[in-house]
């Protein structure tokens, strides 16, 4: 429900079976320059188990580790996307598409607070104006890994009244 799997099920499974190990999988864990993934032990059970800390496109996942913002406590959040996108997010927002979530930024590439959040080859920077957006009732979360989630209106987009500046870095 969490969204853990036990990793002993990813280990067997024919596409990983005999190929990695659970020091192997931890390794790819602690590495992982966006903190992609988290690892528990299950007290139940005693094994270990990986889940994903955001970026589920399972909606029954449940979503209990991350912190809602309730006031404009960042300056910056930001979205990265791509020229060829821009046109339709200018007409309509941002879109979850089949996530769960928008995925935002605690600034640009290169700041130190970006861990996580935004691809590396964006060619269009679109500013959020977070104030905003929570006085309309929009709501957002911060991910174990510092990455800002919505899911936008009832829709599931965030509307071009929320941005603040687009910037396009090409």
């Amino acid at each position: 429900q969490e969204g853990y799997i036990q990793l002993s099920a990813i280990l067997n499974h024919k596409s990983f079976k005999g190929k990695f190990n659970i020091t192997d999988i931890q390794r790819v864990v602690k590495n992982n320059d966006k903190q992609r993934f988290k690892i528990q032990l299950n007290p139940h059970s005693n094994s270990l188990e990986i889940k994903a800390n955001q970026g589920h496109t399972i909606s029954e996942v449940n979503n209990s580790d991350l912190k809602p913002i309730l006031e404009p406590k960042y300056n910056i959040i930001v979205h990265g996307t791509y020229l060829k996108c821009w046109p339709q997010i200018k007409l309509h927002g941002l879109s979850t598409m089949k996530r769960q979530h928008i995925h935002l930024a605690k600034g640009t590439l290169g700041d130190t607070a970006v861990i996580s959040g935004m691809r590396r080859n964006t060619q269009v920077h679109v500013y959020i104006a977070l104030d905003k957006a929570l006085v309309d009732g929009i709501k957002f979360y911060e991910s174990e890994n510092g990455v800002i989630l919505t899911a936008g209106n009832e829709k599931g987009l965030l509307e071009p009244k929320y941005f603040s500046k687009v910037v396009n870095i090409c």
